[in-house]
């Protein structure tokens, strides 16, 4: 159940201080490791990119998740909007 009284938080964020500050992992290293840009993790960290199918299944193979977590932190912001 999505929250009403607070945004959500924006799945840019959860994997700033989620995976990639815990881990070490730079952002130049997250993006080489997908075989995608710097600027396309970038603007996803700075909530100006939302999570697509095709990232959620990028992050998904390289942090060992699943495209399910990433799209349904997706669609709490989205529902919230």
């Amino acid at each position: 159940m999505t929250p009403k009284h607070r945004k959500p938080t924006h799945p840019g964020e959860i994997l700033l201080e989620e995976f990639l500050k815990p881990k070490g992992i730079s952002q130049i290293q997250l993006a080489g490791d997908m075989g995608v840009s710097v600027q396309r993790i970038n603007t996803l960290i700075n909530g100006k990119r939302d999570i697509s199918a095709e990232t959620a299944v990028l992050l998904a193979r390289t942090l060992k998740t699943t495209p399910e977590f990433w799209m349904n932190l997706q669609a709490s912001v989205d529902l919230y909007i």
